[in-house]
């Protein structure tokens, strides 16, 4: 396995729409495998392949980290088929590091999606499994945690993510 690395705010794939997954072979197999390594040393708990700069409809979560008695696992072009409730919740990001903030998302979902090795499966879920999912979904439609917090609390963070961002956007260009 691999480390890969994490692109950061201001990288222009992470603000793009990834592209559906089709082939479910050894190459994506061990793209999940080294997402799953990558996020642990980044001590996160999930991993949507845009911030790894592959523009592709996966991400991983670590689920142990919610449950022990489960392990990492990968979702390959997955849907929200519907939501129920809302609350708030602090997140953060490995793409936005030192920036957390509320988010406000559905509670309950129900889900679709395709395993590693091609099977298509539908669940519901809830809680922080819920809440994650949708955080490493909204990579795969280009958006970031900090497009959905409090207009206020974004504007305190604005000087940070301006700076953030022009820092690691000279990493892509210079």
């Amino acid at each position: 396995m691999a480390i890969i690395p994490i692109i950061k705010i201001g990288h222009p794939t992470l603000r793009k729409v990834a592209q559906p997954v089709s082939d479910f072979d050894d190459e994506l197999n061990s793209l999940a495998e080294n997402m799953i390594e990558t996020m642990r040393l980044g001590e996160g708990i999930g991993l949507a392949a845009p911030q790894v700069n592959i523009s592709k409809r996966m991400f991983v979560i670590d689920l142990k980290l919610i449950d022990e008695n489960l392990e990492a696992k990968a979702y390959i072009n997955p849907k929200i088929l519907s939501t129920e409730g809302s609350e708030s919740f602090e997140e953060g990001c490995l793409s936005i590091p030192g920036i957390r903030a509320e988010v406000i998302r559905p509670v309950k979902i129900e889900v679709q999606y395709q395993t590693i090795s091609g099977e298509q499966t539908t669940e519901e879920l809830d809680g922080l499994t819920a809440r994650v999912f949708q955080h490493e979904f909204d990579h795969l439609e280009g958006i970031l945690f900090i497009d959905k917090i409090a207009p206020l609390k974004k504007k305190l963070l604005e000087p940070k993510l301006k700076e953030l961002e022009g820092v690691f956007a000279n990493q892509w260009t210079g």
